[in-house]
């Protein structure tokens, strides 16, 4: 059974607050979204053909002490101007750096405790 697309869930504590970096610093829109008591609980986010779901996060809004959670790897367009966009939103973002396998990278860790790495071949920095 070939896989047409995947949708990654990512669990947050505060939607309204992740969507700072998924909308502003990462350019995704809002599709769909359903709130409880005024306050949104999951929505549908797309940027092209990327599609993510945010949640709210079952149980505590507490990260539990070792949880590491998912880790994201991004290719962006232009690793530069994405990292200083992120940058300029307030997030504290690594330097860039050279990787031995190829890749030029930087790092944030999002509001979630989540990790994102942005990447690209360094042949494209």
């Amino acid at each position: 059974m070939p896989v047409a697309s995947c949708i990654p869930v990512i669990p947050s504590k505060d939607l309204e607050r992740s969507l700072r970096l998924w909308v502003d610093g990462l350019g995704f829109s809002v599709t769909e979204e359903i709130r409880k008591d005024d306050k949104l609980i999951f929505c549908m986010l797309r940027n092209g053909d990327l599609w993510f779901m945010l949640n709210r996060r079952a149980g505590t809004s507490v990260k539990p002490q070792g949880y590491e959670g998912i880790r994201l790897y991004w290719a962006p367009t232009d690793i530069h101007e994405t990292r200083e966009r992120l940058k300029s939103l307030g997030y504290s973002v690594s330097e860039l750096e050279g990787r031995a396998y190829g890749q030029t990278e930087f790092f944030l860790t999002d509001d979630d405790g989540y990790s994102h790495c942005f990447g690209v071949p360094a042949r494209w920095n």
